[in-house]
């Protein structure tokens, strides 16, 4: 995301001296993507973030894959997840490919024993229920119902909820996580037509400096292995950064759907893109105002992209059937659309309270033994009427 931020003290050129009061320097450390090209950060930490004092136990976590060709339709029920107490325990991959991988998760406590690190990919995690803080080195966001959490492949990070009962739909992404293109001027604007803008985004902000040396662990996932490493001082050690690659957030209330007199498609819903997957926003809005419109999808073949929506809230207009934390795979190859009847409901419509995640891949995916679990069996057939 092209927007400049800024929090704590650093020195007014870069790559310079900063100097402690009490004598010594800071440590510049250079958070960057895509070599030394993409976006980046430079922060200053109170000791050197290189200190590793011992690498213990790998754990590989690639997930089992059920079907590794996919024609079938699925409907999964993604409150069958079961809860878990730890953070990265109760992360369950259900659908990936080489670009993505997408999952679930209802973790019950904070991140307290540990740091966690993906090494590989930037993550998306969607908040369904629950509240708390998204706490990194580079600064902290308060998150809350509806709030995407966008973080940088390499960050740092701890989630503290307030809450137990929390359920999560996550993304982690192989490829650079950006706002749409389209939306924006050449300068990286949001231009007066995007479905929002830089207001809409929280940024990071109540910035943790500790001064301390020990033993804390960082879990990182690289190439699906987890490694335990432990570092000799606090990672959260920044007393300043600037530039612009660092965790955000963004709420899907914030979004501001786009409407037409007939009905438009689903890249009018994006919000995020990558070079391999897209993701949307289903929000409440109005529905077409043509006289004869008809607010339901037409039928349409995937033929580029598998297409997953998670259901987040309300009634979707489109399907029959569907409740909360449901997610539905119609892959590539084969067409799909409205359910028998769902058309001619829509018909006269005037608007939909319906709130919904789609992630549209334009590689195939595969399906993982976690997925087959709580998979509907026979939702392929709900076209039949």
């Amino acid at each position: 995301m092209p927007l400049y931020h800024k929090l704590g003290s650093f020195p007014q050129k870069r790559h310079t001296t900063f100097e402690k009061k009490e004598g010594g320097f800071y440590y510049e450390q250079l958070f960057g993507t895509e070599g030394f090209t993409g976006f980046s950060s430079l922060s200053y930490h109170v000791h050197r973030p290189t200190q590793i004092k011992e690498i213990l136990k790998s754990v590989d976590v690639t997930p089992k894959i059920a079907i590794a060709k996919n024609i079938k339709p699925l409907l999964l029920h993604g409150f069958n997840v079961a809860p878990a107490a730890d953070f990265l325990d109760a992360r369950t991959p259900l659908l990936l490919n080489a670009d993505c991988v997408i999952g679930l998760a209802a973790p019950q406590k904070s991140m307290t024993a540990y740091f966690y690190k993906n090494a590989d990919a930037d993550e998306v995690i969607f908040i369904h229920r629950g509240k708390g803080k998204l706490r990194t080195f580079l600064g902290n966001i308060p998150f809350e119902y509806g709030d995407y959490l966008v973080i940088p492949r390499g960050m740092i990070y701890q989630i503290d909820f307030d809450t137990t009962d929390n359920r999560i739909f996550y993304v982690e992404s192989q490829h650079p996580i950006y706002t749409p293109k389209r939306y924006k001027n050449s300068s990286g604007q949001h231009l007066e037509h995007s479905p929002f803008c830089e207001r809409d985004f929280k940024l990071p902000s109540e910035l943790e400096t500790y001064d301390q040396k020990g033993d804390f662990l960082i879990k990182v996932k690289k190439e699906n292995v987890l490694h335990d490493i432990v570092y000799a001082t606090h990672p959260f050690d920044v007393v300043g950064w600037d530039g612009y690659n660092f965790p955000y957030g963004f709420s899907i209330h914030n979004f501001e759907p786009i409407t037409g007199r007939v009905h438009l498609p689903p890249p009018t819903h994006q919000t995020f893109e990558t070079s391999a997957f897209v993701i949307c926003s289903f929000c409440p809005r109005l529905y077409d105002y043509h006289p004869r419109s008809i607010p339901a999808p037409y039928n349409h073949s995937n033929i580029d992209s598998d297409e997953v929506l998670y259901y987040v809230d309300g009634e979707f207009m489109s399907r029959n059937n569907i409740e909360q934390g449901h997610i539905t795979l119609h892959p590539k190859g084969i067409p799909h659309g409205p359910a028998p009847g769902a058309m001619e409901r829509s018909i006269g419509q005037k608007e939909t309270a319906e709130l919904a995640v789609m992630v549209d891949t334009f590689r195939p995916l595969q399906v993982t033994e976690a997925a087959m679990k709580i998979d509907d069996g026979n939702y392929y057939k709900s076209w039949v009427e």
